[in-house]
């Protein structure tokens, strides 16, 4: 009788499902994410292999495709920062933008995503930036910058011209849709 060989050792596996990935999900997702690039992605982890797929790969997804955000997507989520994802950093992503996951966690990474030059804060730029891309450029400028100057003055709780994670959460509570969009499906 020959033994079946694991993708994953035991402790692998109870780490990722602490992480919050259920354990049907958490296959499905490393298959998907080996599918991306086959001849890059062992089927054997156990020891623990130092792979990233390169942000082409994971910007080609179907999920992210259309996404205008999906390079921002994949840098705030790959460890490298531009975008090139471990199997740990296309984990997270998913467990993040799944529907399952907690509403602050959500506003945090949207934070973190619209934060474009990555200083922990939303200025006017990054506002600029964010409306563009979610309105894919369908707004003039005149119109974007009212729009921006309209969230500052209602949502910058301190004025000090910039909205913090405080601010941004604050902002998100009055706006309870917001968040419902922030997703991917498995």
């Amino acid at each position: 009788m020959g033994s079946k060989q694991s993708i994953f050792t035991a402790q692998q596996l109870d780490a990722y499902q602490v992480g919050g990935t259920p354990p049907e999900d958490f296959l499905v997702l490393f298959y998907r994410y080996r599918d991306l690039a086959p001849q890059l992605v062992p089927l054997d982890y156990t020891k623990e292999p130092d792979v990233k797929l390169p942000y082409e790969l994971i910007g080609s997804m179907p999920e992210l495709k259309d996404n205008p955000f999906r390079q921002r997507i994949a840098e705030v989520f790959s460890e490298d920062g531009e975008g090139n994802m471990s199997l740990d950093d296309f984990l997270d992503m998913f467990s993040v933008l799944s529907e399952m996951a907690p509403r602050d966690l959500k506003a945090y990474y949207a934070f973190k995503i619209y934060d474009f030059n990555n200083d922990d804060f939303l200025c006017k730029s990054d506002l600029e930036k964010t409306l563009t891309k979610l309105t894919r450029g369908e707004l003039g400028e005149d119109e974007v910058k009212m729009v921006c100057e309209k969230v500052m003055d209602e949502a910058d709780l301190d004025n000090d011209g910039r909205l913090s994670l405080e601010d941004f959460q604050h902002m998100i509570v009055r706006a309870p849709d917001f968040l419902s969009t922030f997703h991917i499906r498995i």
